[in-house]
């Protein structure tokens, strides 16, 4: 990192440079629902049309970024990190419920432009473009966050999402994915040329650490370490991308910190989804839009979840906390299901009721065959409620 740049930013050197137009060239497909086609759009293209449809519509852009796992992807490449979404955050003023529509129309606009010619867009709507091609949208106005997202589908996970922030608190779970980089620059250079980018010929372009520390956050990353300050301010705790961050072998950079940090993302992540089936959900919902094309490491992930949950929350009754530890291991059991793997029974503690005849002294005991793993067995009741549309 330059001296003159405050503690907060890096330059990005030529390499990431090059990943980075790499990235912002390569052409995703949004696929459509139904008959609609589907789209091939380069996120260079999208983000230059959907800027100057906000300038037209007097909606003043103060910069561009790309946020989270893609930009920390570009920096550091090759320590087994991967990224899915493409996170493009706009920043601009929300003054009004008007903006907020303002900006909806503008990208359901641009959609347009991505249809192939033959179509007769005379007849399709802003509506319809939404239903077709939007994944997901969201909207947040309150006294600290004003921000609206409309995530754009793509069938194997990798959704272009479009953040439109006047103001948001807190922009980070965890140090490896603070890290946004400015794209202002670059995209200067594509709107002027159309010459590929050399080493001797390319734009500065800057990097900044929300987490606060850009040198800091780069050793997390480069390193594989967690590190995070005052998780109760994250909608959920951080839990699931903690527990997500664990399965992928990283390691906590304070191990004495991390089980102070680890109850306050409990207790965060109950307060915001008190209720098991809300829980339930939210879990299934990660697992969908996190692990896929990796169904083998659902299992690892919810057991893992599961173990954080079990030694670290402080903020439940009893019976709450075991519901909520029965549910994930329902999830974990349906996820081997579908698998047809049966885990390892080394490891597997069977709960029964014991049926009235064995309290008979001369019913004879379980037999174990020598050499075969333990497995143990221990009087208690146990009832579960399988969910509807559980196996």
């Amino acid at each position: 990192m330059t001296e003159d740049l405050d503690h907060r930013f890096s330059y990005l050197t030529w390499d990431q440079i090059k990943i980075l137009d790499q990235v912002l060239a390569e052409a995703i497909p949004i696929h459509g629902r139904g008959n609609f086609p589907t789209l091939e759009v380069k996120p260079k293209d999208i983000i230059h049309m959907v800027k100057e449809q906000l300038i037209e519509k007097q909606i003043q852009v103060r910069d561009i970024r790309l946020n989270g796992s893609t930009a920390s992807h570009i920096l550091v490449k090759h320590n087994g990190t991967s990224y899915k979404d493409l996170d493009i955050i706009f920043g601009v003023e929300l003054p009004s419920e008007l903006e907020f529509q303002v900006v909806k129309e503008a990208v359901l606009n641009c959609l347009l432009d991505f249809l192939p010619k033959c179509v007769n867009k005379q007849k399709i709507t802003a509506q319809t473009m939404k239903d077709a091609y939007v994944q997901k949208m969201v909207k947040v106005s309150t006294d600290h966050d004003r921000w609206s997202l409309i995530s754009l589908s793509n069938n194997s996970g990798k959704n272009v999402e479009l953040k439109f922030v006047s103001s948001l608190r807190r922009q980070f779970e965890f140090s490896v994915d603070s890290f946004q980089i400015i794209l202002d620059s670059i995209l200067a250079v594509y709107r002027a040329t159309d010459q590929p980018l050399t080493q001797d010929c390319h734009p500065t372009v800057i990097a900044e650490s929300m987490y606060g520390d850009f040198n800091q956050a780069m050793d997390h990353l480069k390193y594989k370490l967690i590190s995070t300050r005052n998780p109760e301010e994250i909608r959920g705790g951080g839990l699931l991308k903690y527990s997500n961050l664990l399965v992928r072998d990283f390691k906590p950079a304070d191990e004495a910190e991390i089980k102070s940090l680890e109850r306050y993302m409990c207790s965060r992540f109950f307060i915001d989804f008190p209720d098991v089936a809300e829980q339930q959900r939210k879990i299934e919902s990660y697992l969908r839009n996190h692990f896929i094309g990796e169904e083998k490491s659902k299992y690892d992930y919810l057991m893992t979840l599961r173990g954080v949950v079990n030694k670290s929350t402080v903020c439940l009754m009893g019976h709450e906390r075991r519901q909520t530890l029965n549910m994930i291991t329902i999830l974990a059991l349906k996820v081997l299901g579908e698998q047809n793997i049966i885990p390892n029974a080394a490891n597997v503690t069977c709960y029964y009721q014991p049926a009235p005849y064995i309290s008979d002294r001369n019913f004879s005991s379980y037999y174990i065959a020598h050499g075969q793993p333990p497995v143990f067995y221990q009087p208690y009741p146990f009832h579960i409620q399988l969910q509807s549309g559980m196996v």
